[in-house]
């Protein structure tokens, strides 16, 4: 077992132990169109986070990544939405993904009881938050949260990020898939008119920091409400352990970007 799959396996161990069991929902047809639901410990919480998962679009990892985040912030007052979506190997490819998490964002609001859906934060890790970013004009979507997030698409794909992650997330290069890339490029979405987090730090080698602050300072120049919290020493998969200061430092930021 490689190191990361020992701490992805430690963290759903913790979410086990610390949380109770969501409720799976579905939202399409296909396999992969599954949500899971997990109530704010608490009368009225802060609203709804959707958390959508990284693993670079591959079939490989799914949405129990993003299992312990999603039990610690139910304890800290968030109703939670743990999106599968169809990823490289089981459907995925750009349109696909992108119409999956948009429908995961309807199905939500559409769920009957009295979660605050009327405005949504939206949550994701590395290629997670690519998606994120992608889904800000997305209907009752206020903010959203990139931890250590895919932001730039086109020099992803030229550095071979991921060992070619994004040409085969896209079908090509930036060339060969204009359209696609267009689609599916946070860079090229700008502006999206919503409050933006960023979150990265520059001990990442996996999605390296300066995909975030390029982003940035995009985001900044075309007239986005856009902040980004670069931190010192901190890896890719710091981000979304909650056992870890750095992810509380990031958990007490969120209230505020609903306010």
């Amino acid at each position: 077992m490689s190191a990361t799959d020992g701490l992805l396996a430690e963290l759903e161990e913790w979410a086990g132990a610390h949380g109770p069991a969501p409720q799976t929902h579905h939202y399409g047809s296909g396999p992969e169109h599954e949500a899971d639901l997990l109530l704010a410990a608490g009368p009225e919480p802060y609203g709804v986070a959707v958390l959508l998962h990284g693993g670079f679009w591959g079939a490989r990892y799914t949405r129990t990544i993003m299992r312990a985040l999603a039990v610690d912030l139910s304890r800290r007052g968030w109703a939670t939405w743990n999106v599968e979506y169809r990823r490289i190997g089981s459907g995925g490819g750009a349109q696909p993904t992108l119409a999956d998490v948009r429908a995961s964002i309807d199905a939500v609001r559409e769920l009957d009881g009295a979660l605050p859906t009327e405005r949504l934060l939206v949550i994701g890790h590395s290629a997670g938050g690519q998606l994120a970013l992608c889904a800000a004009d997305a209907p009752a979507v206020a903010a959203v949260v990139s931890l250590a997030g895919v932001c730039d698409l086109v020099v992803a794909a030229e550095e071979g990020i991921g060992d070619d992650a994004v040409v085969r997330f896209i079908g090509g290069g930036p060339e060969q898939r204009p359209d696609e890339y267009r689609l599916a490029d946070p860079l090229q979405r700008l502006p999206t008119g919503v409050r933006v987090l960023l979150v990265h730090g520059d001990a990442d080698t996996r999605v390296p920091v300066q995909q975030s602050r390029d982003y940035a300072a995009a985001a900044q120049t075309s007239g986005d409400r856009c902040e980004l919290l670069e931190l010192a020493g901190v890896d890719h998969f710091a981000l979304i352990d909650p056992r870890t200061a750095v992810w509380a430092t990031v958990a007490d930021r969120l209230p505020a970007l609903l306010g």
